[in-house]
């Protein structure tokens, strides 16, 4: 494919996060894809108390640092997406069990033996109300919002992608980033090429015009990689 008809990969995820993924997008498609890194949110850690706990829940890989530097540092604990746990086991965590997302990991914890108080370390925003749930159910689960996530503004380099007519691809990796995209794209005059990671996802965007939008295979990083491959 000539540099010309390459469409740009669009990045709004956390700058760390769309840096590393540029690098695996790359990778498959050509050092020199034409990519713009434009983070419509970004972290910060909370500071937030964490009650007592013999296991934990993470649902992403923001949480870790928080609690490896606590007294909560070493509990076993139960992760969403093969890459958090990864993460959780590099900080000094046993992994119980890892599901694709926070709805299935629901169900493996009813399923596994009770190991007492649960703590779900989590972020300021949250798709599936899992503590709730899980306590609903007779677990015993508290939560702590360990880190902010923090709405930036748009980047001009990002306005500027939207203002020119032509195709742009797009990842979507929460609903939250997708609500974000919706109101920065208004009035877009690119074909925004979205592949979201859930429906919850999908659904956060799909009012915006002149979009092609498509729900990855499996709720992670590279089902939305291999269909961003496919959209190029």
């Amino acid at each position: 494919m000539s540099p010309v008809s390459r469409p740009p990969l669009l990045l709004t995820r956390p700058r760390a996060g769309s840096e590393r993924f540029a690098a695996q997008f790359r990778a498959r498609m050509g050092a020199d894809w034409p990519v713009v890194i434009a983070p419509l949110l970004e972290t910060a850690p909370t500071g937030a108390d964490l009650p007592a706990a013999n296991a934990l829940i993470f649902t992403s890989e923001q949480a870790v640092k928080p609690l490896a530097e606590s007294a909560l540092s070493g509990r076993p604990a139960f992760c969403v997406g093969e890459r958090t746990a990864a993460v959780v086991r590099r900080a000094g965590f046993p992994v119980l069990a890892v599901a694709p997302d926070a709805e299935h990991l629901f169900e493996v914890i009813l399923s596994a033996a009770d190991p007492g108080p649960i703590l779900h370390a989590r972020g300021s925003e949250s798709a599936f109300p899992l503590a709730e749930r899980l306590g609903a159910a007779g677990r015993q689960v508290g939560e702590a919002i360990v880190y902010a996530q923090l709405p930036q503004p748009p980047a001009p380099e990002m306005l500027s992608l939207f203002a020119q007519p032509g195709p742009v691809l797009v990842p979507i990796f929460s609903p939250n980033s997708g609500r974000l995209l919706a109101e920065a794209a208004q009035g877009a005059r690119a074909e925004l090429r979205l592949v979201a990671i859930s429906e919850k996802a999908a659904r956060a965007c799909a009012a915006l015009p002149a979009t092609l939008l498509q729900i990855a295979a499996r709720p992670d990083a590279e089902a939305l990689l291999d269909a961003l491959v496919a959209r190029a």
